[in-house]
Formats: C-alpha cells, structure tokens, sequence
C-alpha cells in the first residue's frame, strides 16, 4: 500500500509552526492555522473544555476527563459510521467518475525549502558555486534575491501553503524578460536564447546540488493525489482523513463484502427503496423542510422521486459484474504508462509461481563411517553423496580399517525441501563385477532451520548384512538465501487457498522491496503449491479455534475477502513467524501476544495504544455490527457530509500540494458519489464549502477566488430559481445562509482588496487579484439577472483602494521605523530617512504598477488615486522634514529628484495633486538657489578677474570638477554648494592641454554644472521649466560678455607694457588671455543657446547673435592689436636698415670710414645679425603661439595678418626709396627676412593667395632688380644671398 504522507508526530510540528508564523491579512484579525486532523480537533476541544473548566477541583477534572471521554467515543463512532457509508461508494460507484480536466496542482514550498531557496541564492550571489554567469544575470538575481526572496509577504505566502515553485520561477521570468527588453541588440545572440538561458541558471541555482536522479521508490499518497486513484488509494486516503485504522477498515471491508458487486448492488437497492418510502411518508405526513413558498413542498417530493428514480436507472445500466473489470482496466492504463506514474505498487501485477522460485546451496561433509565389520580391514571403501535431480559427488577412497574422510561436497539447489543421499560402497575384487558394492546408504531431509553441526545417522544396510549397527558421521549445511524471510512448518485454513486444515512447509520470499509472498511447499519440488502475497493483510494473535484439529498456538491474518488462519506447534514459533510476517506487511498495528497484553493492563501500561477489545474475531465483528447494519435512510447526511467535506478539506490543505483550496480529483470523485447516492443537496453542498473556504481566507489561508465565484453562482442561481442541478426548491435555511454567506464573502473580498499586497504579492497566485474583483462584482449583484452599475462597483473598490492606501502606508512605516526618527531626530536625519522612505514608496508604486496594474485595468484612474492617497500620506511627513531643515539648505533637491524622477515617467501621476504640492514645495527654493548662484557667479569674476594672473589652468584641472563654488564673504548668507556635479563633457580635453585662466574655467565649470543641475530635476511644468532655461542662458550670456569685455581690456593694457624690440616674445598670460576668448566662443554656443520651438525663439536668436557678435569682434581687436605689436618689431628693423640709406650722413660716414681703412686692413663688411634676429623672433613666436593657444582658426588668420602686415609694411619701405638704390647691406637683409618670411609663414599654413599677393610680388621684384644691378656692380657683395629660390640656403 502507499506510504502515508508524513507522520502523526510531524504534520503536528508543522502545524504548530504554521499556527505560529501564518499571518492575518486583515487588520485585527488573529492568526490561526489550518485545522488539525479529527485527533487534534478532539484535543483543542478537550483543551477548550479543560479551560472553561470554574473550579481545578479534583471532581470536576474528573467529570471534564469523562466527558472528553465520551465526546471522543461519540466522534469516534460518528467517523466509524461515515466511513461505512463512503466505502460503499469507493466500492461501488455508479453516479460520478473521477475527473480528469482538472488543472494539475504544483506542489507547495514549506519554510524549511524557502530558508533552503535563500542559502542557494546567496550562495551563488558570493560565488560559492559553480554556475558561470554574468554581471547582467547576476543583477537580476540579486535583485529577485532582494525584493523577492527577502520579502517578508512572501515568507507569510509560504506559510499559508500558497507558493509553488512555479510561482517562484514565474517572478523570476516576468523580471527579467523586462530586464532583457531593455538590453542593447548583439548580433547572433537572440533575446530569447538570453531568456532560456537566464531560466536554464536559475534551474539550476534552485535544484542546487540534489541528485535528480534519486527518486524514491515509492511515492507518498498526498503525491499521487493529483492523479486518478485505484479504489484502495482511495480507501487510503480517507482512512487519513477521517482517523480510521488500517484494521478497522479490513473489519468493515470484509463485513461490508465490498468487494462482492451483487451484495453492493443489492445494498444499493435497499437504500433506493428506504429513501423512497421516506418519500412518500413525509408526503402523507405533510412533514417538509421550511421552503420559500408552500408550492414548493409538493415539487420536494417530486424531485425527491425524480432523484431516486434517476440512481435507479444509473444502477440499472450497470454490467452485473460492476466493480471489477473497470477498475482492472484502470490499473492496466496506469502500469502501461509507468513513465507517467511510478508508485510501485506491487499488488497491481499478480506473483506467478516462477516468481518466487528459490537457490540455495548445500554443503554436505562426510567425517567418517562407524560400525563397519563386514568388509576386510585392508579393503578399499568410499561414500557417494547426491542431492536428488543432481549430480553425484565422491570421497576420497579409504581403508576399510580407518573409514574417515572430513571430504566436503557442495550442491545448488532450487527446492526449497531437497532430499539428500550418502552412500556407502566398497571396491567389487571379482573378475566379472561390472559395480562396487553398496554397503549402506542414508537419506536426509534438510531445510534451511536444519541443525549445521556433525551428527551420527544410522545407515540402512542390504539383507543379510553383518553390519546392522553401521552409522555415519556427516554434517548437511542449507544456508537461507537473502530473500528468504522465514521458514517451517504451520498448518493452515484460508478462503481463497489452503481450503484444507493439514500442516505445510511454509516459506516466506521477499519477492521485490515491498512483495512478501507466503507459499507452501512439497518436497523434491522447486515451485511453490500454493502462495498468497501479503501486500494488504494484517496479522495478529488469535485465540485458539476449538474445531480445528493440530496446532496448538494460532494466529491469522487479515485482508478485504480473505481470513487466513495459521497454527504452529509452540509459541515460540508462532512469534517468530507473526515478527516476520508483520515485518513483511507493513502493517502500522503491531501485534501483541494475549499473555502480554494481559501482563501490560495488569501492571496499568499503555504501551500500545492500538491494544482494542476488538482483538477477537468475536469481539472484532460485535464492535463493527451496529455501523454495517445501520440504516442510511436514518442518517441526517447533509450534517454528515458537511463533517466530511470539512475533514476532507482540512486534509487537502494539509498536503504536499498549493491546493489553493481545490480538492483533488479522487476527493472530488467520492464526494460527488456521496451527495448523488445519499440526496446532499448541490446549494447545501456548496454553502458549506463556501462557509470553509470564508473560514480559512479569513484566517489567512490562500484560497483561489475562481473557486469561490464558483461556489457562490451555483448557490446564487439555486436561490434564485435556475436550478443549476435541476433543483428548483429553495428552503428558507438555504436563502438564510445564502444571504450570510454573501455578506461574509462581500466583506471577505472588501479585506482582501483593501490588503491586495499582502493577500497577493507581487501577483501570487496569477490572476487572483483579478478574479477576487470579478467575484466582488458578483458578489454585489442583487440577482443574477441584473447588473450592478459600474459606479456602484467602482465606488467599492475605491473605498477599498483608500484603505489600502492607509494599510500600506503605515506597515511601510513600520517597516522603516519613521515614527521614532521623526520625533527626536535632528534635520539631517530627518532628511535622510524621508530619502530612504520615498524611495520604499516609489518601490511599491512601481511594483503595485507591475504586478497589480493588470487586475485594476477596468478602472486605470482608481489605482491612480490610490496611488495620490498614499502619495499625500508620505507628504505629511516630507513636510515635516522639509520644515525642520534650515534656510538656504539644498540637501532637499536629492529628494525632489528621486520624487519627480518617478512621477513625471507616470502617465496619471505626472502633475496630479502630490505632484503639484512637490513642486509648490521645490519653485521658491530653486529660484532661491539660482538667484544665490547668480550672485556668487558674477562676484567671482568680478574679484577673479581683478586679482587674476592669467596663468594657464593645466596645473589645476585635474581637481576642478570636485571643487565646490566658492564662497563669497561679502553675501550674507552661505553661498549654495553642488554636491555630486558630474563634470562637464567640455572638460575631458583639460587634461592633457593647456587652457584658459583659473577664472574662466571656474567661470564656465559653474555655469555648465548650474545648467546641468536645473536640467536634471526635469522640471514637469513645462512653463516654469522654460523660464528656468532661459534664465540660465541669459545669465550664462551676461557672465560670459562681463568676462569677455574684461579679458578684452586686460589684454590690451598687458599688452602695452610689452617692448617692440625683437626681443619681444609673446607672454603666456597672452595667450591665456586669448584663450579665454577662444573658450568664451565655444561656450556661448553650449550655454547661452535654447532649444528649439522655444516660444520666444526669434527674439532669442537676436539676443543671442549679440552675444557671438561681441565675441566675435573682440577676437577680431585682440588679432589686430597682436599683429600690430609684432608688426612694430619690423617696422623697428627697417628703421634700423634706413641708417644705409643713400644721402644720409650716416650712410656717408660709414662708407667714408670703411673705404679709408680699407687702405690699411681688411676691414669686415657688415653681417647679418639684424636679419637673423628677426627671422628668430618671428619663428620662437610663431612657435609660442601654434603651442599655447587652441584653435586653429584664429591662429591661421592672426598669421594670415601678420604676414600681410609685414609684406605691407616692407612693401611701403620699400616704395619710399623708389628712386634710391639699396644700399648692399640693406638689400642682403631684407632678402633674407622676405625669403624666410616667405617660408616660415607658408609652413605655418598660410595659404598661397595670401603669400603670393600683389605686394609680395612688388616687393619681390624691386628685390630682384636691386639685385641684378648690384650683381652688375660689385658681384661679391651680396655674398651668395639671393632672391632666387634655393634649398641649399642656411636656415
């Protein structure tokens, strides 16, 4: 038979644990666990009694322990009898079959698999195993670990018997095939290859590491309830539920014969016929049931008949051979389909007698022969030995003198009754004796209980032989398999085999773990005579039987059908056979012998408690008699059945399965036989299941609402006249209790509304929530008929929706233990715990909207106000915190953030009520902070700029984007800080160049952060949002004007201390300086631009092409005052060349000099030394220039203008001395500085147009014709220098 699914001692620790940790969903309710079996209820009521006992007197604990006594006896006998009345309909059902649409339960998780679920979690979250992952699933599962695991809802879930792993696994995928949508596309990877993936880890994180393969052999019966059950299943499950004992069924299965068709049959019939003539004597006595309207009272006899008639037929079309070959068929589909079900239940497939064949092995030693005198003492002797149907072993040859031998012969053999033969020959001497003379044999029966030591036997010698006292010495070994539990001889009496009382071998094989079979044995044969498997029967003692002669010591054993009586010859052996037996049947009764039984009441023990005065047959079959002959039609059976569908539930709820309240098929299948065959009532039926069902939602169980929207249309379309089951009566009783149990269920489902996130976490069980507002519905009709308005319902939900919105508000505070921080703390604590509690409320409006959105999708706008109540419920105490925080503090924008952050994203909450209250709350303090900044901004360029170096800022970038505005002493107030400002995009390039000044950059680095501050709050109001940035960008436009206008005045005054000699070499302060503008140009572009589509976009635009005009322009003047300070160096070189000039004095003086010294010496001609100054200052500062300032552009047209500049101003010089000639020293120089001029501008990037223009051209030709003429003249004065091109030219 099927295991049981847990034992007594630990489904009462189990509940004890459940009673303890199951929570109420409702409010005020406490908790209470789900109800015990019959045992245990019998307990908390004797507990009850006990406790409302008035006085501890020893007398009245008497009479309390006698009337629990009674109250036991009473409810024992009530179990007895309805278990009469069901085993007749698992017998012999002819109205109902087990269903098998019904949706298959997974089984629960209890709290020791949770605890089990979060140690592998967090096992594999700190990399404790072996499962490859990366750091997108290691994401999703800490989260799931986190929100989910953790969750104290599902903790309280688990309790209450409502989680399955497929719950577990479903929140899993539903995370994180949101998390998958949200990845980027890789190509060849599939999102759905990520997904089965991701699951496949999971899997393999929740198994752990347990052996799959392991699988017991047998399963319990709470897992097989989920399938359709053969008739002892069925026998089994409701001995559990309602207390009966293994024996106490087989007393009533056998006295019941419920396995003989005809006599159920014929019960059938009587029961038929008793309910008929109740029928028609409540008609003749006019004795009805209360009903709505007396028409109603002659329609109950009706259908009293109609109901009766209907079995009847029912019956009639039934094969006469019913209750066997049916359920053959059914356990030969279920053993055909063993991948399916593997329940190991071995009385499905009868032992054949090759099933049970034996092996054993015999060692037969032969010491030695006394006695012998017939033969010489120098002859030859020797023994054979042989086990009959086997082969023949011999001896060792020995002298007839010492016959001794200590030769050992070993046999196989399968009977389990062998007979044995040892012989003794001597060698023939004659001539013509073809064999050796026999001189004795002996014959042995062994069995495996055989002694093993040596023992003398005495031979059986020929006629005449001399030798008649002749013995041998041998030892026979049997050993007893391992399968071999028993043997000996009893004798026997049974009903299906062993019809006669003669004594038998018996064996008892172990034919597979859980098949003993029972046979009889002849000798010399190898298959049983007779078997009987064990599987069912129980054994026990009996006395002894009068009429039955031999043995002396007897005991049975029992099964449905069957009686075997067994007898041995002392009372040893009858123990040893009733332990092996009872070992062999599994039995939970332990027999007890009678002289024990008797010793243990004497001395007051209680060792057995299944010790019963029933132990005799006599005795067995009085204490059976009263509930067999017992006439159903007497019985009230709708209390009896509302006992059996309570206990029934009570054990469904208790096994191994997330019920959510549904009975199992078999259940299903016998409680349907019940109500046709015994005239339950289908309203009465389903108001009592409701009535329990109420009863354990109430008390914290989860019950599946689909279930009781079943329930309670039958019963509402039975009240009001549809006759769901063709029943058109309706009693008052019913319309009474209809009416109490739809007030129950409305305020029931009101609860569960109201406390939607604990009565179903994260959407547990799947659709409940849904189906619970559809019931509601229901439930709020005032028939079926007619529809209840829309706003009716609406305005219940919302009524519940406002509750939720204060129930959930207030566990989540007591979670958060705000109510404690908020009284003492100081205002940054306060600051921070209402930090840390918006974002527990923005969490559970995001899972609200992720798991619960889909039930409230009738009514989108309610879970929305939901959402405005608990919002305003938060607000109470952010406006608290936000009123104890001191002036000018801005830790509060973080939270303003996190708040707006969540709301804007939501379609119904963006700019509702709390969202406007935030923003109310926010709009003086951001202006404030931006009027502050303002104000900080433009005095740090002020005082910056005046006390400014104008060094570049390369030395302190690294730590510019954690340093925090400064403050300004002169502001009365604390100037704001940013705190946590990410640095802007623009200053990644700071690193590795050199940039503005410490001014500047701490000038455009506030601005942008400021920018970049205001735009992430994301302002929702779009308005306000609007004035924000254009605020911003005009701030950012007057700041950056003040700052250029100053730079620009600065430059030109620094400017101006410079000298003009050629020694002139461009500051860095300069070219910071221009920096500045350059920055300010590309800033203004970032920061001083609005979006486009602004409203005021034509009027910006103008605004702010003023803005780019002035930069723009003061770059322009800074290029034309630098030009023009370099071009005054050139201007300072050729007034220095105008010294040579023809017609000077200085110029006759010095040709006068040289030409008279040149009489006397060699007087050196005048170098190059001026021209190579120059052309050194013009390339040191077209170096200083192409490294420190960083845009290109501006340095192309500044070199543009230099070089044009200077080929002007040589051009001019030139133009003035048209009609003198160069003096040779003059024209060596100016070609040199033309020529490298010329080049070093073009290497620079200035383009050909610029460098071949006119005045080049005119100042390359007078050069050239200057040099032709001095060629002509004094062809060693130029020295080699000339305007031809040449690469061979010094640089």
């Amino acid at each position: 038979m099927l295991d049981p699914s847990s034992s007594e001692e630990e489904s009462d620790e189990l509940l004890e644990e459940e009673r303890r940790d199951v929570l109420v969903a409702a409010g005020g309710g406490s908790p209470r666990s789900l109800p015990q079996p019959p045992r245990d209820s019998r307990g908390r009521e004797a507990g009850a009694a006990r406790a409302a006992s008035p006085s501890p007197s020893v007398l009245s604990e008497g009479r309390d322990e006698q009337e629990r006594l009674q109250r036991e006896e009473r409810e024992k006998r009530l179990r007895l009898q309805l278990y009469v009345f069901i085993a007749r309909c698992i017998a012999h059902p002819f109205n109902a079959k087990q269903p098998t649409d019904m949706a298959r339960r997974q089984q629960k998780l209890n709290k020791q698999q949770l605890q089990v679920l979060k140690e592998r979690f967090q096992a594999f979250l700190n990399g404790e195993t072996q499962i490859v992952a990366d750091e997108a699933f290691c994401n999703a599962v800490r989260s799931y670990y986190e929100v989910f695991l953790k969750s104290d809802r599902v903790a309280r879930m688990v309790h209450s018997g409502g989680c399955s792993a497929s719950d577990f696994r479903d929140v899993f995928k539903k995370n994180i095939e949101k998390r998958v949508r949200s990845l980027p596309e890789i190509d060849g990877l599939s999102k759905e290859t990520v997904l089965s993936s991701w699951l496949a880890k999971y899997d393999a994180i929740y198994r752990g590491e347990e052996d799959l393969c392991k699988q017991p052999n047998r399963m319990a019966l709470s897992a097989v309830s989920e399938l359709i059950l053969s008739k002892e299943q069925l026998y089994e499950m409701f001995q559990q539920i309602l207390g009966i004992k293994k024996l106490e069924h087989q007393l009533i299965y056998n006295a019941c014969q419920l396995d003989n068709g005809d006599e159920q049959a014929a019960q059938i019939r009587r029961e038929l016929d008793g309910r008929l003539q109740l029928a028609e004597q409540m008609a003749r006595e006019r004795k009805f049931p209360k009903f709505v309207t007396r028409e109603m009272e002659n329609m109950y006899i009706e259908e009293l008949r109609s109901s009766v008639n209907l079995l009847m037929a029912n019956l009639e079309s039934l094969p006469v051979s019913k209750g066997g070959p049916e359920f053959k068929l059914q356990k030969l589909k279920r053993s055909q389909n063993s991948a399916f079900l593997d329940i190991g239940d071995e009385n499905e497939v009868q032992l054949s007698k090759s099933d049970v064949v034996l092996s054993f092995t015999l060692e037969i030693v032969i010491m030695e022969v006394q006695g012998l005198k017939s033969v010489a003492p120098n002859r030859i002797v020797y023994c054979t030995m042989e086990v009959e149907g086997g082969e023949k072993l011999q001896t060792d040859q020995a002298e007839a003198s010492r016959p001794q031998w200590g030769t050992q012969g070993d046999f196989t053999t399968t009977h389990p009754r062998p007979v044995v033969k040892v012989k003794l020959f001597t060698e023939s001497t004659g001539v013509l004796a073809l064999e050796d003379k026999e001189l004795g044999r002996v014959v042995l029966y062994p069995t495996s209980n055989s002694p093993k030591s040596p023992d003398l036997h005495k031979m059986i010698v020929p006629k005449n032989s001399q030798d008649s006292d002749l013995k041998i010495k041998l030892a026979v070994r049997m050993d007893k398999p391992p399968h071999m539990k028993h043997c000996g001889y009893l004798y026997a009496l049974g009903q299906k085999v062993w019809k006669r009382w003669k004594k038998r071998y018996f064996v008892l094989v172990q034919v597979s773990q859980y098949t003993f079979a029972m046979c009889s044995y002849r000798e010399k044969k190898s298959e049983p005579q007779e078997l009987m498997q064990l599987e069912g029967y129980t054994v026990d003692y009996t006395a002894p039987h009068t009429g039955l002669q031999g043995g002396r010591m007897f005991f049975n054993a029992v099964k449905e059908g069957d009686t075997v009586i067994f007898a041995s010859d002392d009372e040893q052996d009858r123990i040893l056979w009733v332990q092996a037996m009872y070992r062999a049947t599994g039995q939970s009764y332990k027999p007890v012998p009678a002289s024990q039984a008797q010793k243990m009441n004497l001395k007051g023990g209680n060792a057995n408690t299944d010790v019963s005065p029933l132990y005799t047959d006599r005795g067995q079959k009085h204490g059976m008699d009263e509930f067999i002959s017992a006439n159903p039609c007497k019985f009230d059976h709708a209390s009896l059945f509302r006992l059996l569908q309570r206990q029934t539930l009570d054990h469904r709820l208790n096994d191994s399965y997330s019920c959510l309240g549904w009975f199992s098929p078999g259940q299903v299948f016998v409680l349907d036989e019940y109500c046709a065959r015994y005239g339950v009532r289908g309203c009465h039926r389903h108001l009592c299941y409701l009535d329990e069902l109420i009863e354990y939602s109430e008390n914290g169980s989860v019950i599946d609402p689909t279930l009781l929207h079943y329930s309670f249309a039958f019963c509402a379309s039975h009240v009001h006249g549809n006759r769901p089951d063709g029943i058109g009566t309706v009693s008052v009783e019913e319309k009474e209790r209809f009416e109490e149990i739809k007030e129950r269920l409305s305020s029931l489902l009101e609860n569960q509304i109201s406390h939607f996130r604990y009565c179903f976490p994260f959407g547990r069980p799947e659709g409940a929530l849904k189906a619970t507002l559809s019931l509601l519905e229901r439930v709020l009709m005032k028939d079926i008929a007619t529809p209840i308005p829309a706003e009716e319902v609406k305005k219940v939900v919302r009524k519940c929706l406002e509750k939720a919105a204060l129930i959930n508000y207030t566990r989540l505070t007591e979670y958060a233990k705000i109510e404690e921080t908020m009284n003492q703390a100081t205002p940054a604590r306060k600051l921070e715990e209402v930090l840390h509690l918006a974002e527990l409320c923005i969490e559970v409006l995001q899972q609200n909207e992720e798991h619960h959105s889909e039930a409230f999708a009738w009514w989108p706008e309610l879970l929305a106000e939901h959402a405005e109540k608990f919002l305003s419920l938060y607000s109470v105490d952010m406006d608290s915190a936000l009123e104890a925080q001191p002036q000018d503090s801005w830790d509060s924008f973080p939270l303003f953030q996190l708040l707006n952050n969540a709301l804007r994203n939501d379609t119904l909450l963006c700019n509702g009520k709390f969202h406007k209250h935030l923003q109310e709350i926010f709009v003086p303090m951001v202006v404030r902070y931006i009027d502050l900044m303002e104000s900080s901004i433009a005095q740090s360029i002020h005082r910056g700029l005046e006390q400014e170096s104008w060094q570049p800022v390369k030395s302190i970038t690294n730590s510019l984007p954690n340093v925090a505005l400064p403050k300004v002493p002169s502001l009365p107030v604390n100037l704001p800080q940013i705190p946590s400002f990410t640095t802007p995009t623009w200053m990644t390039s700071l690193y590795d160049s050199t940039n503005g000044s410490a001014t500047s950059e701490d000038l455009f680095w506030k601005l942008d952060a400021l920018q970049m501050f205001v735009f992430d709050l994301h302002w929702p109001e779009p308005e306000f949002a609007h004035h924000l940035e254009q605020r911003l960008k005009l701030m950012a436009t007057d700041m950056i004007e003040a700052c250029v206008k100053r730079t620009r005045i600065a430059f030109e005054l620094k400017l101006q201390k410079t000298n003009k000699s050629t020694d002139l070499r461009i500051p860095s302060y300069l070219c910071t300086m221009f920096n500045v503008l350059v920055d300010a140009k590309k800033q203004t572009a970032k920061l001083c631009i609005l979006e486009g589509g602004q409203e005021f976009a034509s009027q910006w635009q103008q605004y702010h092409s003023k803005i780019d005009d002035l930069v723009e322009e003061t770059v322009k003047e800074i290029i034309s005052l630098l030009v023009s300070k370099v071009v005054s160096v050139l201007e300072g070189v050729l007034s220095k060349l105008s010294r040579y000039d023809e017609g000077t004095f200085f110029s006759s003086l010095v040709s006068f000099t040289v030409k008279a010294a040149a009489k006397y010496v060699d007087v050196p001609k005048p170098g190059m030394d001026l021209a190579d100054t120059y052309i050194m200052f013009v390339r040191q500062n077209q170096d200083i220039l192409r490294e420190k300032v960083n845009e290109e552009m501006y340095i192309e047209k500044l070199f543009d203008q230099w070089y044009s500049n200077s080929m002007k101003v040589i051009s001019m010089w030139l133009a003035d001395r048209l009609d003198v000639q160069l003096h040779i020293y003059q024209l060596k120089t100016l070609i040199k500085i033309v020529k490298k001029t010329y080049r070093d501008f073009r290497l620079q990037g200035v383009m050909e147009g610029t460098l071949n223009s006119k005045t080049y051209d005119t100042v390359h030709s007078r050069l050239t014709v200057e040099e032709a003429t001095v060629s002509v003249t004094d062809a060693g004065g130029l020295q080699g220098i000339t305007m031809k091109d040449s690469d061979e030219e010094e640089g």
